[in-house]
């Protein structure tokens, strides 16, 4: 009998790491067993976890600053210009004849082509505070912690479970196994002692 206590001890420490790694997600619902209550890690603190998540990702890993200044980016702002252009090309040469007849017997490729230098120029100033102005308004109105922390609170248990499975099933494995090799050593040692 005593040559079966690592085996036995091997599959304890093997189910105890199971039950560990099972616990962080479920059960939902708190068990009761006898003076103990048990309740996953996950759902226990899911609310406080939601809130320093969000806290976390709006005050130091998002930054409204950082976007503005790559969207108001000259080098950027060029990038669209060409885009523009086109627009404008089409408004002076189509559209606003065909809204404005008057305006189409005044309205040459000379005209168009200064119109539409003129307006790019002025565009390619008043783009970075466009977008600037656009931004700012929405940093106002837009509360990222909030939003992060009702996202986080909103998983549920069953999909973390399944999110931590595929990103950690071999580290959550391995820990199995740790078990199984911890409880393998234990029982080792103490069928060593019974022999002394």
């Amino acid at each position: 009998m005593i040559f079966f206590l690592p085996l036995i001890a091997a599959i304890v420490g093997w189910l105890l790491n199971s039950l560990a790694v099972a616990l962080l997600f479920r059960p939902y619902t708190p068990v009761r067993l006898g003076f103990f209550t048990i309740q996953g890690i996950f759902p226990k603190r899911q609310a406080q976890l939601a809130n320093n998540l969000g806290a976390l990702v709006g005050k130091q890993l998002f930054s409204f600053d950082d976007i503005k200044s790559k969207l108001t980016d000259p080098e950027k702002i060029k990038n669209i210009i060409p885009l523009v252009e086109a627009h404008l090309d089409t408004f002076l040469r189509e559209k606003l004849p065909k809204a404005m007849p008057v305006l189409s017997m005044f309205i040459g490729d000379s005209i168009v082509n200064q119109i539409k230098t003129h307006l790019v120029a002025e565009l390619d100033t008043l783009f970075p505070l466009m977008i600037g102005q656009y931004l700012d308004n929405v940093q106002q109105e837009l509360d990222l912690e909030k939003i992060v922390s009702q996202k986080i609170a909103g998983i549920s248990s069953d999909k973390l479970e399944a999110i931590t499975n595929n990103l950690l099933g071999k580290e959550l494995q391995g820990f199995r196994l740790l078990g199984a090799i911890s409880g393998l050593i234990t029982g080792l040692i103490a069928m060593g002692i019974s022999f002394l």
